[in-house]
């Protein structure tokens, strides 16, 4: 470069010894190095918000009992596995001479549907549903069962063989 020209600010200054080259080469290389490489990836990384150390965290094995409590919570499940863990219970709920003779069905929006061996049963816990209410709320919860409703047994069904009539006739229709 002349002492003529006048000087680019944008563009740095040259010496013709050459230790700028030799500097701008280094910083080049160093920048390229595996390690440097590797250093600069550390320092873009994003940090943790906890540092591993003696105290529990999310890495370590997580007991069983935790892990099926929080996938159960996660899926709306825990009033589902209430009703059906009653359902297996239902003779120590309601008693064993009352078991015997009735099995609860389903149970959906507060309404538990009960099936019994025989007229005579479905009157007398029609009679006692207040108090089979209260007892399954205070396992379920205060409001989960609103209503139990009361099935007598399944009446015998009259249709045999592929021809029948539709209208519902039983056997000792003889008019018609």
């Amino acid at each position: 470069m002349s002492s003529e020209e006048p000087r680019d600010p944008d563009r740095p200054e040259h010496h013709d010894d050459g230790l700028d080259l030799a500097r701008a080469l280094t910083r080049a290389t160093a920048k390229a190095t595996p390690a440097a490489r590797k250093k600069q990836r550390k320092k873009d990384a994003p940090r943790p918000g906890r540092v591993s150390g003696a105290h529990p965290d999310d890495r370590d094995p997580q007991l069983l009992d935790t892990t099926l409590g929080r996938l159960v919570a996660d899926h709306g499940w825990d009033l589902d596995l209430r009703v059906h863990g009653v359902f297996g219970r239902w003779e120590e709920l309601v008693g064993a001479e009352v078991a015997q003779h009735c099995t609860p069905e389903t149970f959906a929006d507060g309404r538990l549907v009960v099936r019994t061996d025989s007229t005579a049963w479905a009157t007398q816990l029609r009679l006692l549903a207040p108090t089979v209410v209260r007892r399954l709320n205070e396992e379920l919860g205060h409001g989960t069962v609103t209503l139990i409703e009361v099935l007598g047994p399944h009446g015998p069904s009259w249709k045999k063989g592929p021809r029948s009539v539709r209208d519902g006739r039983g056997p000792r229709d003889t008019y018609g």
